[in-house]
């Protein structure tokens, strides 16, 4: 079963390469591509959520369940799901780098007759296999955060490069003396982990008082980046700060600063805004993280998907809403329920 899941894969990534059904589409860039609209705009632009068919299905494919920020996304497509009396079933691969675990959900669910599809994929190509075939059965599929398959013709979640972005404006501001920084990326190829480290390099490099002087993959994981960050801090003892593509690995890097006895003098930024990102900001130890509302999200991309089940004609790509915790803010935001966030981040 695995080496015909490894060779679908392969088979449809070269499809991919030298052209396909979707040929015609533009790779998709969710960052950049024009024909999209806010998740505020769904009502305006779209009319009233539509009357459903009795009997959907609708299957939700995630990267892992281990990952506080996937099983929230999940919570979102049941509170969605549920308000509406939709059934939904939400399935992860055992880890973030078991690919064909992932795939072999996907393919699994488009056999039992899901009526539409919800797919976060650990690459950008690993559930592309199951996507085509999805689609050539006319199954709604959308592309849920954060890694983007090119060919997606629909897709919900954040602008990845923004995450990145917000940072950088953070030590462009508090840190104006400049200095050295470093960024601790997520897993090599993902879109989400190059448009965060990129949006961030990009923004500071600009000021011309920072100097990036080491950005390396992590691969998701919190030990990895415990050992990445304690390498680059004995490389450079005189570091202001650190950006890390998700907060689990920026608790890795907390970690690792108080090892080195660099406490209040390393800031450290994460991106996602979990539960323990909220507890380490309001402790005192991680500087911030970049929110990015996985409940909210996986409400609108649930919210989506049923609206295209319902025959609507959707914008490629919706924009969810992302926010810079501090310790500032990090008291209204996690002591909010979820109406009141939707107000707050609505305005």
């Amino acid at each position: 079963m695995r080496k015909f899941l490894k060779t679908t894969l392969v088979s449809a990534v070269f499809t991919f390469m030298i052209g396909s059904a979707y040929a015609q589409l533009t790779p998709l860039n969710s960052d950049t591509e024009q024909d999209r609209i806010n998740w505020t705009e769904l009502e305006s632009k779209l009319g009233s959520f539509p009357t459903l068919k009795e009997g959907l299905k609708i299957g939700g494919v995630s990267k892992t369940l281990t990952n506080e920020y996937w099983r929230s996304l999940g919570e979102g497509y049941k509170n969605f799901a549920d308000k509406h009396k939709v059934f939904v079933a939400y399935q992860a691969a055992a880890n973030e780098g078991d690919q064909l675990g992932q795939l072999s959900i996907a393919e699994t669910m488009i056999t039992e007759g899901y009526s539409a599809l919800l797919f976060s994929p650990q690459t950008d190509v690993n559930l592309q296999p199951a996507a085509e075939v999805a689609q050539s059965k006319n199954i709604p599929v959308v592309n849920v955060n954060d890694a983007v398959m090119p060919t997606a013709t629909h897709y919900v979640g954040n602008v990845q490069k923004d995450n990145g972005v917000r940072v950088a404006n953070w030590f462009i501001e508090h840190r104006a003396e400049g200095g050295k920084v470093a960024v601790v990326e997520g897993q090599p190829g993902v879109f989400a982990a190059k448009q965060r480290t990129e949006g961030f390099t990009e923004t500071i490099n600009k000021s011309g008082k920072f100097e990036v002087v080491a950005s390396v993959p992590a691969n998701w994981s919190r030990e990895q980046a415990y050992n990445v960050a304690t390498t680059i801090l004995q490389r450079n003892p005189d570091l202001i700060g650190f950006y890390v593509n998700n907060d689990g690995m920026a608790l890795g890097v907390v970690e690792a600063v108080k090892a080195a006895k660099l406490q209040g003098k390393v800031a450290v930024f994460g991106t996602d805004g979990i539960s323990d990102a909220y507890k380490s900001i309001l402790a005192g130890e991680l500087t911030g993280t970049v929110d990015s509302f996985p409940v909210l999200t996986g409400e609108v991309a649930m919210e989506v998907v049923l609206r295209l089940t319902a025959g609507q004609k959707l914008p490629r790509v919706v924009t969810t809403p992302q926010a810079l915790i501090t310790l500032e803010n990090a008291k209204t935001y996690s002591e909010a329920d979820a109406k009141t966030i939707r107000e707050i981040l609505s305005k």
